[in-house]
């Protein structure tokens, strides 16, 4: 079994940020790897869904569940 946390999600930039943001608010911690931004800093491009958002293993429940949550309230 892996100890690396799982990639829970992976979009735009903007998105992956708010998603942070909820996950944070119910004390479950995460990790961004930004590629775009990366990228970017680099002087090379890469598409703008390129944020993955990893968390613990122990959290990912929780955060599935925040996650469903924040789609279904912001489905258009």
């Amino acid at each position: 079994k892996s100890n690396s946390p799982p990639l829970f999600y992976k979009e735009a930039a903007s998105e992956s940020w708010v998603i942070n943001f909820l996950l944070d608010q119910k004390n479950i911690a995460t990790l961004i790897k930004d590629n775009v931004e990366s990228a970017r800093l680099a002087g090379f491009g890469t598409t703008q869904n390129d944020v993955q958002l990893y968390v613990n293993n122990s959290d990912f429940e929780s955060a599935q569940k925040i996650i469903e949550e924040f789609n279904k309230e912001n489905s258009f």
